[in-house]
């Protein structure tokens, strides 16, 4: 699982909550070339910080959706944003807001990964 997460104490706190499911993390703090990375990796999935639903916002969770190679990736956006779920709309496979419930993110994931 590929966590892309600006807030280094968000993305560690979720590391340790993944870990400790069974899952394996791997962090990323940029989203700059994070295209070619998420091709070298080829994640089972993404766990991605978007703060505003706008074009600009959801650019990367676009990209990642619109790329033969990585569209199939499940796709969940963590974000503050009130109206988040929108970008369930625009290109997420699940939207979870923030402040999130530990049990929530692991039935969104235990959801897409079984």
């Amino acid at each position: 699982m590929l966590i892309i997460e600006r807030d280094q104490y968000i993305q560690d706190i979720v590391s340790l909550i993944l870990t400790e499911a069974g899952y394996i993390a791997i962090t990323s703090k940029s989203d700059e070339d994070i295209l070619q990375e998420i091709l070298t990796l080829m994640p089972d999935g993404i766990l991605l910080d978007i703060i505003k639903p706008t074009k600009e916002g959801t650019k990367m969770c676009l990209i990642i959706k619109e790329t033969e190679n990585t569209k199939d990736i499940p796709v969940i956006v963590l974000s503050t944003h009130p109206n988040s779920m929108a970008i369930k709309e625009i290109c997420a496979d699940d939207v979870l807001t923030k402040p999130f419930d530990i049990d929530e993110l692991i039935a969104i994931l235990d959801k897409q990964f079984t």
